[in-house]
């Protein structure tokens, strides 16, 4: 089952502005990954992701696959899916919206490997 939220693009006379969620539950918040930084290889069981790319230098493993997506890109990341993201080094931090959809627990997170030694038993 697709859980992908509708997005809307919307425009202005001055521009314009998407529209990613409307009157539904989700939590916001801005991923910074420092250069040479990586998140765990991980996946939730309770909540989707929707990344909105902001700026360029991001590696994101997803579901086996290696991407290196543009600024403004957006990637759905349904439950379960294998997920990881990262900022090559000596570059410059890369940051990432996300908007996680469903119950949002950062204990939600099942680590399969991690840089940092915080790796399930």
């Amino acid at each position: 089952m697709d859980h992908r939220p509708p997005s809307v693009r919307v425009e202005r006379p001055w521009g314009r502005f998407e529209q990613y969620t409307h009157n539904l539950p989700c939590t916001v918040k801005i991923i910074t990954v420092a250069p040479g930084g990586t998140l765990s290889r991980q996946y939730h069981e309770k909540r989707d992701e929707l990344w909105v790319v902001i700026d360029p230098g991001a590696c994101v493993e997803l579901d086996g696959a290696v991407l290196y997506p543009e600024p403004e890109e957006k990637l759905f990341i349904p439950r379960e899916t294998v997920h990881r993201l990262s900022a090559p080094a000596g570059g410059d931090p890369v940051r990432i919206l996300e908007i996680s959809f469903g119950h949002f627990d950062e204990d939600d997170i099942v680590r399969l490997d991690d840089v940092y030694g915080r790796a399930g038993p």
